[in-house]
């Protein structure tokens, strides 16, 4: 038999896809020990406790009640074999029948190896009252928290190969298909007291260490406890997903993340990321388990797409570059926003394409459109395409900034600010035009200058023409450039025009969105380094602006481009 191809899980952060509803004490367990019941809003016990998957911890025999499976099983029992056996009055499981009374079932044992099973939670406090929510009180500090998310993709997969069903009957749905290795990138979940056995991480073997909240792992719940990766963390994704890929283990790769946050991710690997293999982004509005989940469905559709090879071309190299699978759409990394946090909530922007086909439909994945823009391995911003090192601009003027290591890594410290200007009508106080009174602007200006020598600015302007709406900022933002920070402009909102080439010293946006602007000049930085600075950048020379104009056109190219 032919082996199954092997993808990489890549685990990100803030992942509602790799949450879980809290785990609250069943009835079934506060019967038991004496607590409070569950009740509905009549105040009566709930109906039924609700299940969560646990492993059995020794073997054991039940009894199904045979026609139980669904209601109209009886109305075609002429269709069925015999059952196992019969249960008498007493509960004694006979083979054969004894009396008119007897309920005919089905012996199964079930054992520890069969993998999780739906049962009802009994777990309490240490001091003996039930669970009632992740934390073991409302606002709990850190110590007194339980983390909902899962470490890695391990159990999440094997519990929609265990519990979830295809519409053919069928489970295992993505073991059938594939075999899985899985990453902790920057996971949203962590060990916080340490854990002996191997994990992997990265692509090697390694006990894990005591990890930190907001430094290793990035949950969003407990709510109060919720952080997100900060800015050099994007050096840290773009190095781990790199050398997974570069192992040639793998058919493609599995990126999981919250949902209004994978927009930019998927972006992001899509420019830096120098691959053929496809990446799958995923995403759910809903956790694992809750009701009308719709992550689990994401997952598979994604190892559908990969396992396809829709995304081939006639070399064998990924034609769609990254992509964001979600409610059996298959996005195009540029182009793909959350818009909703419902099933259905993604949308594309900029109003000239961006679905590029289907996954999860009857038959296999489709693809009608792929795109003219530079990605993955084409990418002019990829990871191996940038340099050691480019020129930036501090206040004491320029500098060199290291961008890779000598394994070809991008530096943490390489990552550039990159500060998005939500710009609107009517903003100027009043009639004069003082530029002094820019104080936001003026201090992120002067803040680049003492401590980020890579820095610029994506303006959110007129829609779709990226202009903004007065004077006196337009005159901050050159500023800005002829301190050494190029200045993007993009349309408000998800506009569906093109930004072209502004009149200098601006770089056209054409139709991205702000967001996803600032992550192409954050690569651009690092590939072309800062803009000359003028000796007094608010009155820049002929020869300074000319060779401001010149490193503005490098830009524009890889903007035209990506």
């Amino acid at each position: 038999m032919p082996a199954k191809p092997r993808i990489a899980h890549l685990a990100g952060s803030n992942a509602t896809i790799q949450n879980s509803p809290p785990l609250v004490t069943s009835n079934k367990a506060r019967e038991k020990y004496g607590l409070p019941l569950v009740t509905g809003s009549d105040g009566a016990p709930l109906r039924f406790d609700v299940l969560r998957a646990q492993r059995l911890a020794a073997p054991v025999t039940v009894y199904v009640e045979q026609f139980s499976a669904h209601p109209l099983e009886r109305d075609a029992a002429e269709l069925y074999g015999p059952p196992d056996g019969y249960l008498d009055s007493k509960g004694a499981f006979h083979k054969e029948r004894r009396g008119a009374d007897d309920t005919p079932v089905y012996e199964i044992t079930l054992r520890p190896e069969d993998g999780v099973y739906p049962l009802p939670y009994m777990a309490r406090q240490a001091d003996g009252r039930a669970w009632e929510e992740d934390c073991a009180r409302p606002l709990a500090p850190e110590q007194q928290a339980r983390q909902p998310f899962y470490p890695d993709g391990a159990r999440l997969f094997e519990e929609i190969d265990r519990l979830g069903i295809g519409e053919k009957g069928i489970g295992n749905l993505i073991s059938g298909r594939a075999e899985i290795d899985f990453y902790r990138v920057v996971p949203s979940s962590g060990y916080t007291k340490g854990l002996a056995a191997k994990l992997r991480t990265d692509v090697g073997e390694g006990d894990i260490a005591a990890e930190v909240r907001g430094r290793d792992f990035f949950p969003y719940r407990p709510y109060h406890l919720g952080p997100a990766p900060p800015r050099p963390a994007l050096a840290r994704i773009a190095n781990a997903v790199q050398r997974v890929l570069a192992t040639g283990k793998y058919a493609g790769a599995v990126w999981t993340q919250g949902s209004p946050r994978i927009e930019e991710t998927v972006y992001w690997l899509n420019l830096l990321i120098d691959t053929a293999l496809p990446i799958c982004g995923n995403a759910s509005q809903r956790p694992h388990g809750q009701l009308s989940n719709d992550g689990d469905k994401n997952i598979v559709d994604s190892v559908d797409y990969i396992v396809s090879r829709v995304w081939a071309d006639a070399g064998g190299r990924n034609r769609a570059g990254v992509v964001l699978v979600q409610d059996q759409q298959v996005f195009a990394a540029r182009d793909v926003q959350k818009a909703d946090a419902r099933p259905g909530g993604y949308v594309v922007t900029g109003g000239h394409g961006g679905i590029l086909g289907a996954a999860g439909w009857e038959g296999p994945a489709v693809l009608n459109y792929v795109p003219a823009t530079r990605h993955t391995y084409l990418s002019a911003v990829n990871i191996t395409r940038l340099p050691a090192e480019v020129v930036g601009h501090l206040k004491s003027g320029e500098t060199r900034v290291p961008i890779k290591d000598g394994r070809g890594d991008v530096l943490e410290s390489a990552i550039p600010k990159v500060t998005i200007v939500k710009d609107g009508n009517y903003t100027v106080d009043d009639y004069d035009d003082d530029v002094s009174r820019e104080v936001d602007l003026l201090a992120q200006i002067e803040r680049n200058l003492a401590a980020h020598p890579l820095a610029g600015f994506v303006v959110e302007g007129l829609s779709p023409y990226g202009r903004l709406t007065s004077a006196v900022r337009t005159r901050v933002m050159r500023r800005a450039v002829f301190s050494g920070m190029p200045v993007v402009l993009v349309g408000r909102g998800n506009a569906g025009g093109f930004v072209p080439p502004p009149n200098a010293p601006f770089i056209g946006g054409r139709n991205l969105t702000a967001t996803k602007a600032r992550l192409l000049l954050m690569a651009c930085l690092m590939k072309v380094g800062s803009v000359p600075a003028a000796a007094d950048p608010d009155r820049p020379t002929a020869g300074e602006g000319e060779a401001a104009q010149t490193k503005i056109r490098e830009y524009q190219e890889v903007f035209d481009t990506h």
